[in-house]
């Protein structure tokens, strides 16, 4: 559907009066109406009005648990009909009154119809799009994270509610942004663990809490994806679909593992994703330690595992992994698979049943955990309308707050990198003419990103800084590619106007799924446009990065003529109106990176292949990511620059932390680098930093305090690692106490090479901005 959108409305915003735009998109969605099919038909499991006979059934007797109604219901059903329950289109039962039911429905930042479980219409012709998730980020405000994702259930709820939508929500994307190539690295929150972490535990509460008394009911269900290590879509000729992760254990338990891990165990997800790519050999969908013993076992998931779509297919057909198709089926469900997106499960599971391969209690249990998410989410309680979130409609769609949350999420995450004196911010009435060059200057849909839905509306950046002052455009190159840049005109309207706003980057068509970059420079002639435009600019020269990924700009960053950079990843809906609050100073820029930005020397150096974290001297490997990467960076992990001066000041912080062990302990006696992070040594083992932050300026604004740490250099350790932060708003000469609770075992712990955490023996160095701080540890 959205490259039918597209083709009627072009990702530039036309240049035609309001009321004809508003003639257009009518017409779209007029158009686009007459393809939808609702995804709940007015038949509703449970419905006693309609269906009296059902009030018989133990599974509509709302009275009874969870567990009670759902052994109920799959004692009633053939095996055939269960095998209608583990496929994303999952079949009805007409006899017991179920409807079908569309699983897959996607909400990455904001609703989406890339699923096909959700769709739009006349009736809500379009969703609040929030932007791309690494922007978002890149605010590091974990109750801006939660707020999204309660705006987004709300929509979810009101679209259901209509027949246009499902329940079951196969969002976040916290896979670790661990190569600066990686396509679908935009859908992530970065490249750092406990940001990742944080960010997904907090959008699956925003999406999931209910407002009901019962904490077990779900108002959406979440779902954590693509676990794990998948981040490689398809570079130099490897697909995700034939790649195989090796993996030391270490980097598995320290890098790949904790944001799903804080899913389950902290965000108490619904469901987790498993994803296409092989780890060590084996398919992720297929493994049992993986899916039975991690997921389940270890972190008690309450819900259901899906597969990424067609994976069990992908890896009978592509990694030939089973030899028939009833093996690949057998394999998936007892590694712990319950529900397949696609319908390989549909077609073959019966047959491995009849050859042996599985018993039917296997298949019980995957439909359990699939009718208990429902359950939990009130699809068996009858007519919607009559429950909790039935009032909810196409009114509650796009509301004026939720708007402005997507305009307040982009100011937040946009990143200020570069500022010399007298650019920054800009003074609309000092500026008469605004000269806005760019392939993405004017774009729309561009700033939306993938897994994107149809936006209530789009300001572009054109529009944004015209709202505010008089702006000549010009696009400067057809498309991002930039084949050929019209320097000359370009030049021309620089030279004559106050200040000059370079709207650069890409799209989905140089990063997206199934498709990761070559290199890491700006394309085609984009370099030679900035550098022409910025030598003939009579003033203050503005260049906008508008990507997922990030680019060695070396070139501007060095080049003094170019007086300002921001970075707006794709920053949704409002994209234009939060770059123009930024540029004139509406808003102070907090955003910071939350990701490495390499020169692309970096590329030449590593395959996107080579999945170890740690730098490795013998072959001259430089490691990835703030946390161990030992090369020269474009910019780093938590770079960015506010139109403030922050100061910070250390109030309290212990100087020595001793570890309690019993009395025979092997390393009282002989010298221990590290010891195990075993519950009797950690319970109670914290303490608090407080600090005093200034904001020194005149100018109001946030500030991310973030807390790091170095820990002693033993088993391999980060270089320096995140172990927490704050989000602070200080207006212009203020200062306020900032307070962190370190838990000894769990922040000043690394991960050994068996992928084990030990609290490491010695001097770890605690640093906030530019102060530093000693702190022994010791038994």
């Amino acid at each position: 559907m959205t490259s039918f959108f597209s083709s009627v409305l072009e990702n530039r915003a036309p240049k035609v009066s309001v009321f004809l735009g508003a003639l257009i998109s009518l017409h779209c969605f007029s158009l686009i109406s007459v393809r939808v099919s609702a995804q709940t038909s007015s038949v509703f499991a449970c419905d006693t009005t309609k269906n009296p006979e059902v009030a018989n059934y133990g599974f509509c007797n709302a009275s009874l648990g969870t567990d009670a109604r759902v052994a109920d219901l799959v004692q009633r059903l053939t095996l055939q009909e269960k095998i209608l329950f583990i496929v994303n289109s999952a079949g009805s039962v007409s006899r017991l009154g179920i409807p079908k039911y569309e699983w897959w429905s996607e909400a990455l930042h904001g609703v989406s119809n890339v699923g096909p479980g959700t769709k739009f219409s006349s009736l809500v012709p379009g969703a609040t799009s929030f932007p791309q998730v690494i922007l978002t980020a890149a605010s590091f405000n974990t109750s801006l994270f939660q707020a999204i994702g309660r705006v987004v259930s709300t929509e979810a709820r009101a679209m259901y509610n209509v027949g246009l939508a499902g329940l079951t929500y196969w969002s976040p994307n916290i896979n670790i942004f661990r190569d600066p190539r990686w396509g679908r690295g935009q859908e992530t929150p970065g490249e750092d663990p406990l940001l990742s972490s944080k960010y997904g535990s907090s959008y699956v509460k925003g999406l999931q809490q209910s407002d009901e008394d019962d904490p077990s009911r779900l108002k959406v269900a979440a779902c954590c994806k693509h676990y794990t290590a998948y981040d490689l879509d398809n570079w130099k000729g490897v697909d995700r679909y034939h790649f195989n992760a090796v993996v030391t254990q270490q980097d598995m338990d320290d890098t790949f593992q904790p944001p799903f891990k804080s899913c389950v165990i902290d965000g108490n997800v619904a469901s987790v994703m498993c994803s296409y790519n092989q780890v060590n050999g084996k398919p992720t969908c297929a493994d049992p330690d993986l899916l039975a013993g991690v997921i389940r076992g270890q972190w008690k998931l309450n819900g259901y595992i899906v597969s990424d779509c067609d994976s069990v297919d992908v890896f009978y057909n592509n990694q030939h992994y089973t030899k028939t198709p009833e093996e690949a089926a057998a394999k998936a469900i007892l590694a712990g698979l319950d529900l397949n997106c696609g319908s390989f499960l549909g077609q073959h599971t019966e047959a491995a049943v009849k050859a042996g391969l599985l018993n039917e209690l296997a298949i019980d249990k995957a439909v359990t955990n699939n009718f208990a998410t429902l359950m939990r989410l009130g699809f068996f309680d009858g007519d919607p309308s009559k429950q909790l979130y039935g009032k909810l409609g196409p009114k509650d769609v796009c509301t004026p707050e939720h708007q402005e949350l997507a305009r307040e999420a982009a100011r937040q995450g946009i990143v200020l990198l570069k500022n010399s004196a007298g650019s920054l911010p800009l003074s609309p009435t000092a500026i008469k003419t605004l000269a806005v060059i760019g392939p993405n200057a004017n774009v729309t849909k561009t700033m939306i990103g993938n897994y994107e839905g149809i936006p209530c509306k789009y300001t572009t950046p054109l529009q944004g800084l015209t709202a505010s002052v008089a702006t000549t455009y010009l696009p400067g190159c057809s498309n991002v590619a930039c084949g050929t840049a019209q320097v000359d005109d370009t030049k021309k309207i620089a030279a004559s106007a106050d200040a000059t706003v370079l709207v650069m980057g890409i799209d989905q068509s140089l990063e997206r799924e199934s498709f990761d970059r070559v290199d890491l420079i700006l394309p085609g002639q984009q370099p030679l446009l900035i550098t022409e435009v910025a030598k003939a600019a009579k003033g203050p020269v503005i260049l906008v990065i508008m990507s997922g990924g990030g680019f060695d700009i070396s070139f501007a960053k060095n080049n003094n003529k170019i007086t300002s950079i921001l970075w707006v990843g794709y920053p949704g809906e409002a994209g234009g109106a939060a770059i123009a609050d930024v540029i004139f100073g509406y808003y102070n820029p907090s955003g910071r990176l939350p990701m490495t930005w390499y020169p692309q020397s970096y590329v030449a150096k590593v395959p996107m292949t080579n999945m170890n974290m740690r730098p490795d001297p013998s072959n001259g490997y430089p490691g990835r990511t703030y946390r161990f990467y030992t090369g020269e960076t474009i910019y780093t992990f938590g770079d960015g620059l506010s139109y403030s001066k922050f100061s910070h000041q250390l109030v309290k912080a212990p100087q020595i932390v001793s570890i309690p062990l019993e009395e025979d302990h092997v390393c009282r006696s002989s010298e221990c680098k590290s010891v195990e992070a075993v519950e009797q040594s950690c319970k109670n083992l914290a303490f608090d930093i407080h600090l005093r932050v200034q904001n020194k300026g005149r100018y109001s604004g946030s500030h991310t305090v973030f807390l790091f740490s170095t820990p002693p250099s033993v088993h391999n350790s980060p270089q320096k690692h995140l172990l927490g932060f704050e989000k602070v708003s200080l207006t212009g000469k203020s200062m306020s106490l900032v307070r962190f609770k370190v838990d000894v075992c769990k922040d000043l712990s690394v991960v050994d090479e068996l992928g084990s955490r030990k609290v490491a023996l010695g001097q770890h160095v605690l640093h906030v901005g530019s102060l530093k701080h000693s702190l022994s540890v010791r038994i």
